[in-house]
């Protein structure tokens, strides 16, 4: 369904029921926008409603990580013939406005904030428990935020939308404008969302408010308001409900599943199809061929592999090589993949896989059981690391900047010693690179280098253009719909 479209036709809510884990159950049935929501009840369910994007194969930049295609951190993968016409080309930035994915990435993004709209405009005068509506609608006003900033990240400035009255051309706001809401969003919900602590098993997902904050740091990140970032990533920290799982894999794995490190998971069970509670994010990227646990998309790149350097033990749970025996199982890979390629300048790639996205099991079927972390602390340290540093306040930096460290080496002290250095360029760049290697795989590496400037000089290599590669083209369909409404970000 098309922007315009989305924005304009009839609401159609797929509505969750309250047992057990509130994101793993099946749609309950259609309502109309007339008849849903008038009850508390409804209230629930339009709420559950908003989270259920976070699940939707779409969500995750099309249904591919695009993002980390276009890092230095990895390449399409797979078998090279699959999806060399509609992935391989975010790999060396020959993708187009036309490109696979595109439109399917905005689609979701805006069912989203359409759902997060029917919350905040209709629950409301809905009579309730006030605490209750209040949280309500602080989660579905996160999750607006959350789909903004991604909106915004990824194309700049976009139509704007918060009601459900909505004509049928809307124009394009200025980026400003966007992350001005999605602050008003996130400071709301930072208001009214209880900490985490105060959530029941039953409840496990849900937005707190540690996530508002720490998703409100980042934003003020990608502003330069180091400030602001400052701020509420402090707020995080010391607000005692998180911390450091003391095994790295378990920051991305199933034995740290909505634990100590997990700011804002989305959670899955390890069943195919969303509308069975699964999350194919994982199993795009899962090992091909032998075992056969999905499509291997996402391979880590040698640039990767040379930044952690021989003795860091975060490589070996952040990369699956061939040969290797995991959870009893031994890595075959693909057949029709070759084990390297090569070109007269040496070794391009080396078949191997993303383990941040391995779950234990035999089938394809487990690999829809990935919790992914949109948000977890050691992210939350580094962005206060950066932030500090930035305010001239570098030995409180490299308090956070070594905590993460630390768990790093996991008590191997011969390995990864803390970081002294304070000058404040040197240090900025120290930092970039924890970033890099700790949240590897993960879908930050390229909006970190852009945010900071760093993409034309790192991702120049690549095919990167300053002025064009910033941003993503805006879909061509959705331009074409709109009949000259929407405008072609520049140099596309």
């Amino acid at each position: 369904m098309k922007i315009h479209k989305i924005l304009i036709l009839t609401f159609v809510l797929v509505a969750f029921a309250g047992c057990e884990d509130f994101l793993s159950v099946s749609p309950q049935g259609e309502l109309t926008q007339e008849a849903f929501p008038t009850t508390p009840e409804d209230a629930l369910q339009a709420t559950n409603a908003v989270y259920s994007t976070v699940r939707s194969w779409h969500y995750h930049s099309g249904g591919f990580p695009i993002l980390d295609f276009m890092s230095d951190d990895g390449h399409k993968g797979s078998n090279p013939n699959d999806g060399a016409n509609t992935q391989g080309p975010y790999d060396n930035f020959t993708h187009t406005p036309t490109q696979d994915g595109l439109d399917r990435w905005w689609n979701a993004l805006y069912e989203g904030i359409k759902r997060a709209n029917v919350v905040l405009e209709k629950v409301e005068p809905i009579q309730m428990d006030q605490q209750l509506k209040s949280r309500y609608l602080a989660e579905a006003s996160f999750l607006r935020g959350l789909y903004y900033f991604d909106l915004v990240r990824a194309w700049g400035g976009v139509p704007l939308v918060t009601s459900l009255e909505v004509p049928f051309e809307v124009q394009r706001s200025s980026a400003a404008e966007i992350y001005d809401l999605v602050e008003q969003d996130l400071l709301f919900a930072i208001d009214n969302l209880p900490p985490k602590s105060a959530y029941g098993a039953n409840d496990l997902g849900r937005v707190t408010r540690g996530a508002a904050q720490a998703l409100l740091a980042k934003v003020y990140l990608f502003q330069q308001d180091f400030e602001g970032a400052e701020q509420y990533a402090m707020e995080v920290i010391n607000s005692g409900e998180y911390g450091l799982e003391p095994d790295f894999y378990d920051a991305n794995g199933p034995g740290g599943e909505h634990g100590i490190e997990s700011v804002f998971e989305i959670g899955a069970v390890a069943t195919s199809g969303t509308d069975n509670g699964g999350n194919q994010y994982a199993n795009t990227q899962g090992v091909r061929g032998t075992p056969n646990r999905g499509w291997g998309f996402n391979r880590p790149s040698v640039d990767l592999r040379e930044a952690f350097g021989p003795n860091d033990p975060r490589r070996d749970a952040t990369i699956i090589e061939l040969g290797e025996v995991i959870d009893g199982v031994e890595i075959l890979g693909d057949g029709t993949t070759p084990d390297e390629m090569t070109d007269e300048n040496g070794i391009l790639q080396i078949e191997s896989y993303n383990q941040k996205v391995w779950i234990p099991g035999t089938s394809t079927n487990t690999q829809f059981g990935h919790n992914r972390r949109l948000i977890r602390y050691a992210d939350v340290l580094l962005m206060a690391a950066e932030a500090l540093n930035e305010n001239n306040k570098p030995g409180q930096a490299l308090t956070y900047l070594n905590q993460v460290r630390e768990r790093a080496r996991q008590g191997n002290a011969s390995i990864l010693p803390d970081i002294t250095e304070t000058n404040k360029d040197a240090l900025r760049d120290l930092i970039i690179k924890e970033r890099r290697l700790e949240l590897a795989l993960e879908g930050h590496r390229f909006w970190d280098l852009v945010r900071t400037g760093k993409a034309p000089e790192v991702l120049g290599p690549y095919g990167f253009v300053e002025g064009k590669h910033e941003v993503l083209p805006i879909p061509q369909s959705e331009i074409d719909l709109s009949q000259g409404t929407l405008t072609q970000n520049e140099n596309w």
